[in-house]
């Protein structure tokens, strides 16, 4: 079979068989009298196995040596490829990510582009104050993707930077529901950060979301989310907040957010009193009993004041001169 037929059938064209046989990988097996290239049903065959070959990303160099080297053991060379496979699956992903944020951020021309693309940058900068600065500047210039900023809250682990970009989430009036995602992360780090995000955000959206986390497993998620809740005068959250304040877990923020929740009239603060000291009643640890007498110290009212005299009489020294101390507070208010 000449070449001309040969490339029609196989689908390489001319070219490339006289490349393929510059290299060696095939070489037809005749000429005719004038001369001609004329290919074997064999040579034909090899074609197909270097095209095959071609197509699972081996070099011509590389192809050679599978064809010619009968001691050619192809496992190393398919480990190989696999890994430079997915290398470039996660370059290219990447880039696909970094071309949609640009694409949301909704640029006017290419300095907005050329801004975009330096804050997603300072963004993943190994520098916690770069990273900071581009949170902070995010809001005053072109805007940063919503899903950037969620992305970079998830994996902060500077206090600093991290409330930065919280803020900045906050200002953006988008990601609740990206934040809820995080809520599911088998990590326990992130499942915090996606808690504490979405109690700094505004909206009816993360109120929701928040309401849900109450019921998480994780008693971290349960304590950010009621005292979020708390702050904003969730009166369902007090029996949260009295476990937390119980267990010492963010026990001073769940003491202010029951105040909070206490300044809403005297029934409500009569009933997280009431709370307080049914807790006292069931807890016979020390740290607890003093935590939640402590407690009452934010909370208005003759139920509270009532409880505390009692408190003054405890059994616990500790409790007991904490609970005076607070009555003097009281009488010198």
């Amino acid at each position: 079979m000449l070449i001309g037929e040969v490339a029609r059938r196989s689908g390489v064209s001319a070219r490339m068989l006289r490349h393929y046989e510059s290299l060696g990988l095939v070489r037809p097996s005749g000429r005719t009298g004038s001369g001609y290239r004329e290919y074997s049903e064999e040579d034909i065959r090899r074609i197909f196995h270097v095209e095959s070959l071609r197509s699972l990303g081996l070099t011509l160099r590389e192809i050679g040596r599978a064809l010619d080297d009968p001691g050619f053991v192809p496992s190393a060379l398919v480990g190989d490829l696999i890994r430079q496979t997915r290398e470039r699956i996660a370059a290219e992903t990447e880039l696909l990510t970094r071309l949609r944020r640009i694409d949301a951020a909704d640029p006017d021309g290419w300095e907005d582009v050329l801004q975009v693309v330096a804050l997603l940058q300072a963004l993943a900068s190994k520098s916690p104050d770069a990273r900071q600065r581009a949170a902070l500047s995010s809001v005053d210039e072109v805007p940063v993707p919503v899903e950037a900023l969620v992305e970079a809250a998830l994996s902060e682990t500077e206090p600093n930077v991290a409330g930065a970009i919280r803020w900045a989430l906050a200002r953006s009036g988008g990601g609740p529901a990206l934040l809820a995602k995080g809520l599911g992360s088998p990590v326990a780090a992130v499942r915090e950060r996606a808690v504490r995000s979405l109690a700094e955000m505004p909206g009816d959206e993360a109120d929701t979301l928040l309401r849900e986390a109450l019921t998480h497993p994780d008693a971290v998620v349960r304590g950010y989310a009621a005292l979020a809740l708390g702050t904003r005068g969730a009166a369902d959250v007090v029996p949260t907040l009295i476990d937390m304040i119980a267990a010492g877990r963010n026990d001073t923020d769940a003491a202010d957010a029951l105040s909070v929740l206490a300044a809403d009239g005297t029934a409500a603060a009569d009933r997280i009193a009431t709370g307080l000291v049914d807790r006292l009643a069931h807890d016979t640890g020390a740290p607890a009993r003093g935590r939640l007498t402590q407690a009452l110290a934010g909370v208005p009212g003759p139920t509270a004041s009532r409880a505390l005299v009692e408190l003054s009489h405890d059994e616990d020294r500790a409790v007991a001169l904490t609970a005076t101390y607070l009555l003097r507070l009281r009488e010198a208010q």
